[in-house]
């Protein structure tokens, strides 16, 4: 079992996130504010290095005037929001049926291969944390893995290891189909609105 990570004792919004944070709350009529509670997290868990603690969904619920609870409820739910701390890349790799089937065990084993750490694990310079997670929703483009906001679709092994060695090396790889899929149709090109069957 991982040992409970510090929580920081204060959180608020730095000024530019406090003026983005009312901005979000004055979308929603008198009474409704806490309808902009994911957005509020969201903003919160980007400010703090890609994870929410229990200090910033406290100042989001009192910025919005909820019980914490119920903001604790909202934060734990989504599993876009990370309740510890993650690495500066976080590695998702979807291992739901469609990206299964398509070769996401392969993806999974070469990123622990390449990072030389277990899914749900950190890097010891905190660089990267590997994940599995459910279906990403690009299903025609499997395998899939989401790293921090974008998408790499259409991998195999040796291509999430280029991506991998060129965030080691800071750079950002283009995100996207690795094989130059247009849009979320058929690798070869073949559509089944315009082709009989022959």
């Amino acid at each position: 079992m991982s040992e409970a990570k510090p929580q920081p004792k204060t959180f608020a919004f730095n000024g530019e996130n406090l003026a983005r944070a009312r901005k979000i709350i004055a979308k929603y009529p008198a009474g409704r504010q806490a309808s902009a509670v994911v957005p509020l997290l969201d903003l919160a868990q980007r400010q703090s290095g890609n994870w929410l603690s229990q200090t910033a969904m406290d100042y989001v619920a009192a910025m919005l005037d909820m019980p914490p609870v119920r903001v604790y409820e909202v934060a734990s739910f989504y599993t876009m929001f990370n309740m510890e701390p993650v690495g500066e890349n976080l590695v998702q790799v979807c291992t739901t049926t469609p990206c299964w089937l398509r070769g996401a065990d392969g993806i999974a084993r070469a990123c622990k291969e390449k990072l030389g750490i277990d899914i749900g694990e950190t890097t010891p310079d905190g660089k990267f944390t590997l994940r599995e997670c459910e279906c990403l929703g690009a299903c025609v483009n499997a395998p899939v893995v989401q790293i921090n906001d974008d998408y790499y679709e259409d991998l195999t092994p040796e291509g999430i290891g280029e991506i991998l060695d060129k965030l080691k090396e800071g750079k950002k790889p283009k995100a996207g189909s690795r094989a130059d899929s247009r849009i979320s149709g058929a690798q070869d090109g073949s559509t089944s609105l315009k082709e009989k069957n022959k």
